[in-house]
């Protein structure tokens, strides 16, 4: 299979239904917007679809300001045939509770919504829908789409984003009901293997990482390989790889570009110590933040040690 470039990207699939936060997260995306959008009922599915290039590119939540890491993308990108990050979209996350025309708030019984949504609104729940049982749903956007179909539901209302209930034709009975007004959610557009992104010097890296064996000290060694070389780690989570009880792998993105001397040599001394590095990719900061490179860890500093180092050879 012949990688395409990110710019020949024709057809992108998403966590559906339409509505979703991740539809918001892909019309954000420079030049996705006006190309081909195909939603998709899970991420397990979005991502096999383009293993299997139904699709160029796929939008996926994979980070919650509230919640954190998103266990479904970050498990989905660690197995399988690889796949890599290009992109990253950061979009606020406000909340609204919907319903079908006549529903008043009082009578409001059940709520559905998705479980990271649930999570967002407990407090505004517990304030005015203390006895509210929650159910359950795919996305936020498929409560919305429930209500706004004929027939029987198995919730009274739904929590969602504004552009969900207002394409289903939804009364709004509350706004802006997340308990972290300034909640973010990070999306990630991944493709299948081909040209990275050029660096521009305010750069992400993503990777997994599976140890040889558990033992005492096995984490520090993976963390020195990181903080020796002035790297900065942004995120970290333990996922069970699913092989046995107590076995698991490492989520990591830090600062910084592949093409980076000190990413460089980070990923040579993992790919030493670990039993399997699995890169994810290396693209472009949504946030635009330059990462800080201490003194002794620009590639300068690299370049003159290894200059010193052939000539002693020499």
């Amino acid at each position: 299979m012949t990688p395409r470039h990110p710019s020949d990207l024709r057809r992108f699939g998403y966590l559906g239904p339409r509505g979703t936060f991740t539809q918001m997260a892909l019309d954000a995306w420079d030049g996705a917007r006006h190309q081909e959008q195909v939603p998709f009922g899970s991420v397990d599915a979005a991502l096999e679809a383009l293993r299997s290039a139904e699709i160029d590119a796929a939008m996926v939540p994979i980070e919650n300001s509230v919640e954190g890491g998103v266990s479904a993308t970050l498990d989905a990108l660690a197995t399988g045939d690889p796949l890599v990050v290009i992109g990253e979209v950061l979009v606020p996350v406000t909340f609204v509770l919907c319903a079908r025309a006549g529903m008043p708030l009082s009578s409001v019984r059940s709520v559905g919504t998705h479980s990271h949504a649930w999570a967002q609104v407990r407090t505004w729940m517990a304030t005015h829908l203390p006895d509210a049982v929650y159910v359950p749903t795919l996305s936020t956007a498929a409560s919305a789409a429930a209500l706004g179909q004929p027939g029987d539901v198995m919730f009274d209302a739904g929590v969602c984003a504004p552009v969900a209930a207002a394409n289903e034709g939804l009364e709004i009975l509350a706004e802006d009901i997340g308990d972290n007004r300034s909640a973010v959610t990070r999306f990630v557009l991944v493709a299948r293997p081909g040209t990275l992104p050029e660096p521009t010097g305010a750069d992400k890296t993503t990777v997994v990482l599976f140890q040889r064996d558990d033992h005492a000290g096995g984490l520090l060694e993976l963390l020195e390989q990181f903080a020796v070389r002035g790297v900065n780690m942004t995120r970290l989570e333990s996922r069970p790889t699913g092989e046995a009880m107590g076995s698991y792998c490492f989520s990591i993105d830090f600062e910084g570009h592949l093409q980076d001397a000190r990413v460089g040599e980070t990923l040579m001394g993992l790919k030493r110590v670990c039993a399997d590095v699995r890169f994810l990719g290396s693209y472009p900061r949504a946030d635009g933040v330059r990462a800080d490179a201490r003194v002794g860890t620009a590639d300068t500093d690299f370049d003159t040690a290894r200059s010193w180092l052939e000539q002693l050879r020499s």
